[in-house]
């Protein structure tokens, strides 16, 4: 391909509304261009890279078994209600209505669609297992989109869904796409974790998150030092601390005022007691009726955590009236101390001694307070994660890192299956309900989470197997003859040889064409210039790590195909 056909319009600056440095980079080296708040055109350089991306998911999901469909982007209402979903979802579902009033939705995802496809077609066990994907664009109508191919509205994903007779199958599914993911991601170039995550709105009983490790990430996995344990934040379980002996002897307990102080920031500040002295007390509505949870003042509640705890099917914080009926105090003054309601602790909170708390009563704390003696309240790992936590798995410590996700494996159960009446016959001829996985990779997003794993103040770094080129040609001066013509001939080199080149043939100086090489990322720059061509040489650069060689014209193709075959 040749600069000067190509629309590539490179820029100098990042735009002034661009959040992170892959839609910064994006934008600047010309590959994506914003249609609508987090809805893109791909150029053709930006979708070169998608296609690499799609070519090595497709390529792992047929060889391990799984087999391609295409599924509508339109989906009729009437399958999201079978499901449930369709008043669950939230807004984040765009509805639509037919020119016959008849109700669509745009699909953010396709387990509705794949059961209704399936139960269709599968009839007996003897057709199963069955793991079927697609490649296809998905909208989902995000609040607060941002950060360009990373979190967009409109986006393009794999989606697979795996149907079973039994659960040793599904498993044994679970833990072949757990491979699958683990090889795509190795063949993109990328460090990533597997971590254990939520289900969230697509259910299920388990599931794992694939991480690629940047800075830059939304999400924080907790990893242990020692053994494989990974997880994210939000699921990451705290090895229990064994309870402590006693540092401090059994004040007596006392109310003190604290009119206005309702954080604990205020409360530390107002009564000079250390956040780990107070105990910080939640109250929610469940299923299972009004709980107050507890943690101690430095650490986050886990809702997902309480929920589990309390084998409960939703847990929400209780509005006012409810918070005033539990602790006869308005919010921000609640305490455990003859609370009106089931009271749920964190270990954490165990080993609290003359503590601070709510009085349940406004603008009142009481001091001196001791689990146990002054209430009584069954324990559970309810709380974030933090940095030095025991692991659950092993006598390793737990670290938090930052990362961004690009993939999600799930065992779905019988989710969607019951509810949608999708089933099979078994050996014995009895009808039984199929069991479902799902596991979704965000093409766009890999591609994106690459640049923040890779770049440099100068642009983007292209792992080898993502690169829109292979190599960039760039001859210094295309008014000279011979320079033009011995980068012609190159060029023609490299594409005869498979490799898939790109030509800078454009009438500008070198250090523009130097500086939109680096920004654009391509791995190998070879660089024909007057001076060295007169000696038979030219110049050969990669990107990664800046190693730069002089080598005989006639050496070069060979020489750029080596450095490709390299390990990125």
């Amino acid at each position: 391909m040749r600069f000067s056909k190509m629309l590539l319009p490179t820029l100098k600056e990042s735009p002034a509304d661009a959040d992170v440095i892959s839609q910064k980079l994006m934008i600047r080296a010309g590959m994506i261009r914003k249609v609508a708040a987090g809805i893109y055109n791909l150029l053709p350089m930006g979708l070169r890279v998608i296609r690499n991306v799609e070519d090595i998911v497709r390529s792992e999901m047929d060889n391990a078994g799984a087999q391609e469909v295409q599924m509508p982007v339109v989906i009729p209402a009437e399958l999201w209600k079978e499901s449930g979903r369709w008043d669950e979802y939230g807004k984040e579902l765009l509805r639509v209505r037919d020119r016959h009033d008849r109700e669509f939705c745009l699909g953010p995802t396709h387990e509705e669609v794949i059961t209704d496809m399936v139960r269709r077609e599968v009839r007996s066990y003897r057709e199963l297992p069955l793991n079927l994907y697609q490649i296809q664009t998905k909208f989902r109508d995000e609040i607060r989109p941002r950060f360009g191919l990373m979190r967009g509205r409109e986006f393009v994903m794999k989606d697979a869904y795996s149907f079973h007779a039994t659960d040793e199958s599904a498993e044994l599914e679970y833990q072949n796409m757990h491979r699958t993911y683990s090889r795509i991601f190795e063949r993109c170039s990328l460090e990533f974790r597997a971590v254990e995550a939520e289900t969230g709105a697509i259910g299920g009983r388990f599931s794992h998150e694939f991480m690629v490790l940047a800075d830059t990430g939304e999400d924080a996995i907790a990893s242990c030092s020692v053994c494989s344990y990974a997880a994210n934040v939000e699921r990451a379980e705290v090895r229990p601390s064994q309870p402590a002996p006693r540092k401090e002897e059994p004040r007596t307990i006392e109310r003190v005022s604290t009119p206005g102080k309702k954080t604990i920031e205020e409360v530390s500040a107002f009564l000079k007691a250390a956040p780990q002295k107070l105990i910080k007390t939640l109250i929610y509505e469940t299923d299972k009726g009004v709980v107050a949870a507890l943690v101690r003042g430095d650490f986050d509640l886990n809702e997902m955590k309480l929920k589990r705890a309390l084998d409960a099917s939703f847990v929400r914080l209780a509005d006012e009236e409810t918070v005033k009926k539990a602790t006869g105090a308005p919010v921000g003054f609640a305490g455990p101390v003859n609370v009106k309601a089931r009271v749920i602790a964190d270990f954490s909170v165990r080993d609290i001694e003359n503590g601070v708390t709510g009085a349940n009563e406004a603008d009142a704390h009481i001091v001196n307070v001791n689990p146990e003696r002054d209430f009584s309240a069954g324990y559970a790992d309810i709380r974030n994660a933090v940095e030095g936590d025991g692991c659950p798995r092993c006598n390793g410590t737990l670290g938090i890192k930052r990362g961004i996700e690009v993939g999600h494996i799930f065992k779905l159960g019988t989710k969607y299956s019951v509810s949608m009446g999708a089933t099979f016959l078994d050996e014995a001829g009895k009808e039984r309900p199929l069991i479902m996985g799902c596991y979704g990779i965000g093409i766009g997003r890999t591609a994106a989470a690459s640049i923040e794993q890779n770049h440099d103040d100068f642009g983007i770094i292209w792992p080898k197997p993502l690169a829109p080129f292979g190599c960039e040609v760039v001859p210094v001066n295309v008014n000279d003859e011979e320079v033009k013509k011995a980068a012609e001939g190159l060029y023609d080199s490299l594409i005869g040889m498979g490799i898939d080149t790109l030509l800078d043939d454009r009438d500008e100086r070198a250090g523009v064409k130097f500086k939109d090489a680096d920004l654009i990322g391509i791995p190998v720059r070879v660089t024909v210039g007057e001076k060295n061509l007169k000696q038979g040489l030219v110049e050969v650069k990669e990107r990664r790590g800046g190693k730069v060689s002089l080598v005989k014209m006639n050496d070069t193709a060979n020489a750029v195909r080596l450095i490709l075959s390299e390990k990125a």
